[in-house]
């Protein structure tokens, strides 16, 4: 179910929280601020994560290309702006200082591998926090730094440090790190935390779980959703991000996190096309839902070896409501394909192919930026611009009408529009009219 209303940017501004430097680990060398300024200004964002600021050497990029603003958040110095952004999709882009940790510990007989969310109002805080964490261990080995301590002793550091900071459990379900992971976390937030779980406000979904899924844990009705993209490289940027309404500042952003008030939605990825939505053994190409699995014992039944069990089965587990229990509450959500993968299918191309950039260049200029072409825009005025298929295309993912092959122990899913029957069909009809 894809709960979808026409999104009015003029009185919203959409935030991604969460991406990496090319100073992390299998990040492109293109994740410098000049490019992540560029490719926000490209998709519609208004507030763009920094990450990585316990690097030192982010850190040092960072001072030399951001300046502080009265909000809390950082702009771009005007020197290091890229000049050509189309005149369609030209908008402010702010910075706010981010950056994830990764705790490997032990605890309750079992080890952790946990990662988290660090959002700070000031470089000031971000500096004093690195210190911090320096002493535990290695900050620079890694943009995202693996740390032998505890998450609930990570929030104390931070918190203690910077009261006004968020610490929020990153990809809450991804099977090997994080806080709910069927391979190393736990099975709730109390169970983590302790004493201080009264104090985390806010989970991130992550790529292969989306709010319904989340929703079925009554244990997290008091806990705010957010989702953001953790792109390692520019064109993923966006890929899920979070819709804010009141003014652009750290403190209205923090506020809405906190108490769910300003916070008006998320924007996700189909989580069936997460890496990590079924469960499945890569090695030997076996995908297998929840009760499939049961049925195999948990054993890949080709080689016999257990199952990497994914979010789609650990959150079953976990689950006191059924499927599909999505309750009126809860905020909306607008589950969406990138732009690029639209234009790539409806041309029978490679996303990354030639002919997919020019035509999408073309319609950011003709258009607007790439969100208000995938939820604003009515589909009679893409039209104008766009082939048939291509509003078609934009019709079907608005309203969820998509084929997903699911990911599976670190493959991606497999996702589609249109049947080949299909296509023709509507092609057949545009050439008659």
């Amino acid at each position: 179910m894809v709960y979808f209303h026409t999104l009015k940017m003029g009185t919203t501004f959409i935030a991604d929280l969460h991406i990496h430097s090319k100073y992390s680990r299998a990040t492109s060398r293109d994740m410098v601020p000049e490019e992540i300024w560029r490719w926000a200004q490209l998709k519609g964002i208004s507030v763009i994560g920094t990450g990585d600021f316990t690097h030192t050497g982010w850190m040092k990029e960072l001072t030399e290309k951001l300046e502080k603003e009265d909000s809390g958040l950082y702009s771009l110095k005007k020197e290091f702006r890229p000049k050509d952004i189309p005149d369609t999709c030209k908008g402010e882009v702010y910075f706010l200082l981010s950056s994830e940790v990764s705790s490997i510990y032990k605890k309750h007989g079992k080890t952790r591998k946990v990662h988290s969310l660090v959002l700070v109002p000031d470089i000031s805080f971000a500096k004093k926090i690195s210190n911090s964490l320096s002493m535990i261990g290695n900050i620079n080995s890694d943009g995202r730094p693996i740390l032998g301590i505890d998450t609930k002793e990570l929030y104390k550091i931070v918190m203690d440090i910077c009261p006004d900071a968020l610490f929020i459990p990153a990809h809450a379900w991804t099977p090997h790190f994080s806080v709910f992971g069927a391979e190393s976390g736990f099975d709730s937030l109390e169970e983590c935390f302790e004493e201080i779980a009264p104090h985390i406000c806010a989970i991130e979904t992550g790529l292969s779980s989306d709010p319904p899924m989340n929703r079925r844990l009554s244990s997290l009705d008091r806990i705010n959703l957010i989702s953001n993209s953790d792109a390692h490289s520019p064109l993923k940027i966006g890929r899920e991000a979070n819709i804010f309404e009141g003014p652009l500042s750290y403190k209205n952003i923090a506020d809405a996190i906190k108490t769910g008030e300003g916070l008006s939605g998320t924007i996700e990825f189909f989580p069936e096309e997460g890496k990590y939505h079924y469960d499945g053994h890569r090695l030997c190409h076996v995908r297998l839902s929840p009760r499939e699995t049961k049925e195999k014992d948990y054993r890949c039944p080709v080689c016999g070896r257990r199952l990497t069990i994914g979010v789609m089965h650990r959150v079953e587990k976990l689950a006191d409501r059924p499927d599909s229990s999505f309750p009126l509450w809860a905020k909306p959500y607008y589950s969406v394909i990138p732009l690029q993968e639209i234009i790539a299918e409806t041309l029978k191309n490679s996303p990354s192919s030639k002919a997919v950039e020019t035509e999408y260049k073309r319609l950011l200029n003709r258009l607007g930026c790439e969100f208000k072409i995938l939820l604003e825009l009515p589909l009679d005025e893409i039209e104008k611009e766009a082939p048939s298929l291509l509003k078609e295309a934009i019709s079907r993912v608005r309203n969820g009408r998509v084929y997903i092959t699911p990911g599976f122990d670190g493959e991606y899913g497999k996702i589609s529009i249109f049947s080949n029957e299909e296509r023709k069909s509507i092609l057949g009809q545009g050439s008659l009219f």
